[in-house]
């Protein structure tokens, strides 16, 4: 079990690196461009992730 420690310290390096693509990009480029700036850094920073998980999503359903 991750300790809440663990992930604080996880979440800060995820903000952390959005926030160097921001700064460093800018702003008014397409979605595509940050999304790809930020796979860079992710691994760069030894950050795992997976690109574009696909997630169920449940709208107007009765379950």
């Amino acid at each position: 079990m991750e300790t809440n420690d663990r992930k604080d310290k996880e979440t800060y390096k995820i903000i952390g690196a959005a926030m160097t693509v921001s700064n460093h990009l800018g702003c008014g480029f397409l979605e595509s461009v940050y999304q790809e700036a930020l796979e860079i850094e992710f691994n760069q920073q030894n950050i795992n992730f997976i690109r574009e998980k696909i997630l169920p999503v449940y709208y107007k359903t009765l379950n």
